[in-house]
């Protein structure tokens, strides 16, 4: 097939270019706006091949988006672009149901107009809002409750896409994943923000106790998933996509603290980067646990993950050690932009 992948510069996005690329025989169209989440370093290796190419551009433009598809003759669409970090979705919401909701309102429209023989949209568990402790996973049949700006937006294009199926006879298909890790993911999720700041001796801050859970899953795991659904997924359903790795946020900053100790040295200030952690107020609407049943994309289409936590982990920790030169100009980015807005 031919294949345009949104936001293929972001973190997810690059992961299913470069699976794509080495792993099948498609060819492959990343078209990303290069917003501040996304890299060009991390699609270069894929970008040597002859099956790759690169459109700058903007999902809410329906013009670009139209051309883009017409000009590759593009066959499938793998939709992942996305305003993703629920922390600024609370502080800026409107970016959010722009992006999410009117890009995938435009993406949809164009497919229609371009005759795309499949759509696939990639979602989160997090529009299935929150989960006690002692609850089943979520399925695919789980009903929608999204408790952030960001997972209503997700929530709302999760619709779109299931009503143009409906209503439009549109090939459509979606996933909803759990909490991705791995190499090239943006310094502000958790996982490489406390890794940065373990390596630097700073404080490392946790939500309230620490005792919300996550399923994480590796993100090079995620893209086969995503290569398995948009190959041989049945039209119309959805899967669920999960790593089998619950863990609480504090869990998870503990490994990354012992593994940071064993990778990269102690510290002289401290025993232990473990020392390091600090409690902070909760952020508003913090859902309590995510957990994913994978049943029905294990049983359909023969998928598990590989890589378990613990590998998943030790391979992203040594993968930041050993690449400053990737994030270290994304980190100085955010830190002049603090101190611009500081004079």
């Amino acid at each position: 097939m031919r294949i345009l992948v949104t936001g293929g510069s972001g973190f997810i996005g690059s992961a299913v270019i470069r699976t794509l690329i080495a792993n099948t025989e498609h060819a492959v169209v990343n078209f990303d706006k290069l917003t501040y989440a996304s890299t060009e370093g991390s699609v270069a290796e894929a970008a040597q091949s002859d099956r790759y190419a690169f459109v700058q551009g903007d999902v809410c433009d329906s013009d670009a988006v139209v051309n883009a598809m017409q000009s590759h003759e593009i066959e499938a669409v793998m939709h992942l672009a996305a305003e993703s970090h629920v922390d600024r979705s609370i502080e800026g919401p409107g970016a959010f149901m722009q992006t999410n909701i009117m890009g995938t309102y435009t993406m949809l429209e164009a497919s229609r107009a371009c005759g795309i023989e499949r759509f696939h949209h990639v979602s989160t568990d997090e529009v299935f809002g929150s989960l006690a402790m002692d609850s089943p996973a979520f399925t695919e049949q789980t009903p929608y409750d999204p408790r952030s700006p960001y997972s209503a937006s997700k929530a709302a294009s999760d619709h779109l896409v299931r009503a143009w199926g409906e209503t439009y006879d549109l090939d459509v298909v979606v996933t909803n994943c759990s909490n991705n890790y791995g190499p090239f993911h943006f310094p502000e999720k958790l996982i490489p923000l406390v890794t940065l700041r373990a390596l630097a001796g700073e404080s490392l801050p946790v939500y309230g106790t620490g005792e919300n859970v996550r399923d994480w899953l590796y993100v090079d795991d995620h893209a086969r998933a995503l290569t398995k659904v948009i190959e041989s997924g049945r039209a119309g359903e959805t899967y669920n996509i999960g790593g089998e790795s619950e863990r609480t946020n504090l869990e998870v900053v503990h490994a990354i603290c012992d593994l940071v100790d064993e990778l990269a040295g102690a510290l002289d200030q401290v025993p232990s980067r473990r020392d390091l952690i600090t409690f902070v107020a909760d952020r508003p609407g913090h859902d309590l646990r995510y957990a994913i049943d994978q049943s029905k994309i294990a049983s359909e289409l023969s998928w598990r993950p590989e890589q378990t936590f613990e590998q998943g982990l030790r391979r992203t920790v040594h993968w930041y050690l050993q690449n400053e030169d990737w994030w270290g100009p994304l980190v100085e980015q955010k830190a002049t932009a603090r101190r611009g807005l500081a004079q």
